[in-house]
């Protein structure tokens, strides 16, 4: 495959975009904890004057993330065996996770949900013959599970189509439409995506609610495929990232919008969310507003203010992967290991993310000094021109063509 030659420029930007974007997720999954929706444990009590602040990045921060890691897709395009490359960096700490990382947050869950009082090496007999037993009156718990990462299976998905995409399909014709979209500017590139997300909040989500099982999870395949596709046109057509820098406050103001009456339509309305669909139409396109407007704000702040380097960046970017798999699973053992000391929900929640932050640390440095776990912690061979070896979701490197 032949693509146009990309310009000789780092991208730092994106690289700060996937740190910040990584480092709200610890916060968001600590916050999980104490609010009131459903999560693997939870806090007595919880509290549900967090729920504003947890709603002001729900929208967005996954689509963000599924845009950068389309924007280092779409720098490594013409490498010599990408497939293989992306497979690796992503299955192995798939398989890793599933096996190592994430058994322990599921028994804590079971013995909290449905009062599983059997040790850990118990457990994990049933946990890895697929038990089946663990269930509730709406669904049954899937063993084993990806639990956080989900996000890993649906990024190779995204990948494999967009390479096959690339192999069978006409280039000309894609190059076509890949003008016409970098056209977009001004209202129309903050309209034209609105009315895409509105369309499938409105139309697919109420029947198609999102699940993370990747198998007919078709409306959240629609919307974090649609942001992975345009993180790769935002690296093949640099136009985008101009116009989006141009439209940072608009992207901005409309995504507060979006989220104010997200704060403001289920607080008002008596019965929430046990309203009519036709009742819910406005929150969903609240939630389309918010999740395009945070997303296009984001790009368009980064480009204008992060584009600069500073000497933390490349081992911030390298150890988010890391810090990435083992981050929910320290979340949820270091909360049950607090819970006999009743300590003050603040300084519990500081000590948490502190935690947390603390051994994705250790897990990073365990990993880069380690030959045979980097594969599987989500690290690169070691670098060879003295930079750091691209990650998982972004490629730290000068996206021209090696």
């Amino acid at each position: 495959m032949k693509f146009d030659p990309l310009p000789a420029q780092r991208l730092v930007f994106a690289d700060w975009l996937r740190i910040g974007a990584f480092a709200l997720l610890v916060l968001y999954h600590v916050g999980m904890y104490y609010v009131p929706w459903g999560w693997h444990v939870k806090h007595a009590p919880t509290y549900a004057a967090l729920e504003p602040l947890m709603r002001l990045t729900n929208p967005w921060r996954m689509s963000l993330l599924f845009v950068v890691s389309g924007l280092a897709t779409g720098l490594m395009l013409g490498r010599a065996a990408l497939a293989r490359e992306r497979s690796k960096r992503l299955l192995l700490p798939l398989l890793f996770g599933m096996a190592v990382v994430v058994p322990p947050q599921a028994w804590l869950q079971v013995r909290e949900q449905f009062g599983y009082d059997g040790g850990y090496l118990d457990f994990l007999r049933l946990y890895f013959s697929a038990y089946t037993g663990f269930c509730s009156a709406r669904e049954c718990l899937i063993l084993p599970t990806w639990n956080h990462l989900w996000f890993l299976p649906y990024l190779w998905v995204y990948t494999m189509l967009l390479l096959a995409a690339l192999r069978l399909l006409p280039h000309a014709g894609l190059r076509r439409i890949a003008d016409a979209l970098a056209r977009l500017a001004g209202r129309r590139l903050l309209l034209a995506p609105l009315l895409l997300f509105g369309g499938l909040r409105l139309g697919l989500f109420p029947q198609l609610p999102e699940t993370h099982a990747l198998f007919g999870d078709w409306a959240a395949h629609a919307s974090y495929g649609a942001m992975f596709a345009f993180g790769v046109l935002l690296a093949r057509r640099r136009a985008l990232l101009d116009a989006l820098s141009a439209l940072r406050w608009p992207a901005l103001a409309l995504g507060l919008a979006g989220w104010l009456v997200l704060v403001i339509v289920p607080a008002w309305l008596p019965g929430w969310p046990a309203v009519p669909e036709l009742w819910r139409a406005p929150v969903r396109l609240a939630f389309a507003a918010a999740q395009w407007g945070g997303v296009a704000a984001a790009l368009g702040f980064a480009r204008r203010h992060l584009n600069r380097d500073h000497r933390w960046r490349a081992a911030l970017t390298e150890a988010v992967y890391p810090l990435y798999l083992v981050h929910q699973t320290i979340i949820v053992g270091a909360a049950v290991a607090l819970r006999p000391l009743a300590l003050p929900a603040g300084l519990e929640a500081l000590l948490i993310v502190g935690l947390t932050f603390g051994g994705g640390f250790a897990a990073w440095q365990l990993a880069r000094r380690s030959g045979r776990l980097r594969p599987w912690l989500g690290l690169g061979s070691r670098a060879r021109t003295g930079l750091p070896p691209d990650s998982a979701g972004l490629a730290p490197l000068n996206p021209a063509r090696r």
